[in-house]
């Protein structure tokens, strides 16, 4: 294990500009894996491709745009991944949001929110996982996903699409398994410091959300990408198949 910790990995991390996904991309840069993000916006992918790396003082982190509900989009960013490192070591799976935050009206808008947050959910980590799953490393490989607590108890739509990635997650831990691959999820409570709540996170909601977990506070990125490295380590191949909470107890594990 100590020769593998040794050797720079390579780790891809979707959604990787802001909140979780820019903290588990520098925390594993921090630990020497050369990391490429992707995400939609270009201008944030390279704000903080350049922020962490002056942080850790080394050019480690890579960024690619790619919308990623996009097959060709997928296949452009995994040619560009694959051409530049050969094998994956590491892929989290970190692109998502609420994209239906307001409900619309009439089944029209009842069908287009339940689209827009499976296709900016769900297609995101099953495509970009497919189109590297040919060059993810075995034995070794690890692919972690986030998830939400919103799966176990809602909004509907949004917690419906990061629901969907949990029997997929589960059927991919017990075909990769042999192969030396881990599969599992990540699914935080509510965290500070990201832009999922947008306009909305102000004092009330903080405090709101902060009261409604035992510990009396909200997540930090930073905490759920300390969980995120574990899973990506070689000291955690035998944790597979696993939906793993991160939430201040906001929700009682039952595993």
């Amino acid at each position: 294990m100590e020769a593998e910790r040794n050797r720079a990995r390579v780790a891809v991390v979707s959604g990787g500009g802001t909140g979780i996904g820019r903290a588990i991309a520098h925390a594993l840069a921090a630990d020497g894996d050369e990391v490429f993000v992707l995400g939609r916006r270009r201008a944030v992918l390279e704000d903080t491709a350049g922020a962490i790396n002056r942080a850790v003082g080394a050019e480690r982190v890579c960024a690619l745009c790619a919308d990623l509900r996009q097959p060709e989009w997928v296949s452009e960013a995994a040619r560009q991944i694959v051409n530049g490192a050969g094998t994956v070591d590491v892929l989290v799976n970190n692109a998502g949001g609420n994209f239906a935050a307001h409900p619309q009206n009439g089944l029209e808008g009842v069908r287009d929110d339940w689209r827009t947050n499976f296709e900016g959910n769900v297609l995101p980590s099953v495509l970009l996982t497919h189109a590297l799953l040919p060059r993810i490393r075995r034995p070794g490989g690890r692919i972690v996903t986030i998830g939400s607590i919103a799966a176990f108890r809602g909004p509907a739509t949004y917690g419906g699409a990061k629901a969907a990635l949990h029997p997929w997650s589960a059927e991919l831990a017990v075909a990769l398994a042999p192969e030396g691959i881990t599969v599992n999820v990540v699914a935080p409570g509510y965290v500070t410091g990201t832009q999922f709540y947008g306009d909305r996170m102000g004092p009330e909601l903080r405090e709101d959300r902060s009261r409604r977990t035992p510990a009396g506070r909200m997540g930090e990125p930073d905490e759920v990408a300390a969980l995120v490295r574990y899973l990506a380590s070689p000291e955690a191949g035998f944790v597979t198949g696993q939906i793993l909470q991160a939430n201040g107890g906001a929700l009682l594990g039952r595993g």
